[in-house]
């Protein structure tokens, strides 16, 4: 299958969140085949006219007055013609979820959606407190990722005890306030506008989660780009994360701010 699934995942889950009548009704055009249809435990919409009824009444429910908003939960899967993801309604202010669906996708040759299965799913507290922090992460607000940690965190990342002189985050965290400055840090030390990254894989277990994904950023001071393969631990109570520990490529790190040393 040629589909870009997280770019379709990505277009999926923001023509929910449309305003404008007429982008979203283009927008359904794309997405959906014309003969397409979205199958609810209660109900069925087929058709453009039909689906676009569907998206903009829940758009007037659900997003019109500024509270909520739709995310993706970032755990897309596919194979052959079928595509699985699950999306999040989640305050606009930031916030645990509401409410979580389940969509199992069907697509045509042409890559658009033949059947939109969906399917209401219970929600996890620990993957909704790790959402809310991946969420926030993308944001690049250093105060309120903080306040998803408890005090005082198990902080650890994967560096010598004595850390790196071109590195200079990476030390000893226990309050919130300490992960504040560890967050602004990485800006300071980086361009944040030119950060990247796909969507991260999440495995829960009970209070505790794995996220796995790559860091893409940017060094600040010389520019030079680099990306690191990256796995968290977190364990979470409630709904904060108590444990923090990050196994990261961290020699490709410290090759991209030494180089700039040497320069």
């Amino acid at each position: 299958m040629q589909t870009n699934i997280e770019q379709l995942v990505r277009r999926y889950v923001a023509v929910w969140n449309e305003p404008d009548p007429d982008a979203r009704r283009a927008n359904i055009a794309e997405l959906w085949a014309e003969d397409g249809v979205e199958l609810l435990e209660s109900a069925e919409y087929r058709g453009h006219r039909e689906l676009e009824g569907r998206v903009s009444h829940a758009y007037q429910e659900f997003v019109a007055g500024g509270e909520f908003v739709f995310v993706p939960a970032g755990d897309a899967a596919a194979h052959h013609d079928i595509v699985t993801f699950r999306t999040h309604m989640v305050p606009v202010g930031g916030g645990q979820s509401v409410w979580t669906g389940t969509m199992v996708l069907e697509l045509d040759a042409d890559g658009r959606i033949r059947r939109d299965l969906q399917f209401t799913a219970p929600v996890s507290p620990t993957r909704a407190t790790v959402d809310a922090f991946l969420t926030r992460l993308g944001e690049g607000d250093p105060e309120r990722i903080a306040e998803l940690f408890a005090e005082p965190v198990d902080w650890w990342l994967g560096w010598p005890a004595q850390g790196h002189p071109d590195v200079p985050w990476i030390r000893p965290r226990a309050s919130r306030a300490d992960v504040a400055d560890h967050f602004r840090a990485l800006d300071a030390y980086h361009l944040p506008e030119k950060r990247a990254g796909g969507l991260p894989t999440v495995l829960v277990d009970g209070p505790d989660a794995v996220v796995l994904g790559e860091i893409r950023q940017t060094v600040r001071t010389t520019g030079t780009p680099y990306a690191a393969g990256c796995a968290l631990r977190l364990t979470v109570a409630d709904g904060l994360i108590t444990r923090y520990h990050v196994y990261e490529d961290s020699l490709t790190v410290a090759r991209a701010f030494s180089s700039g040393s040497e320069a």
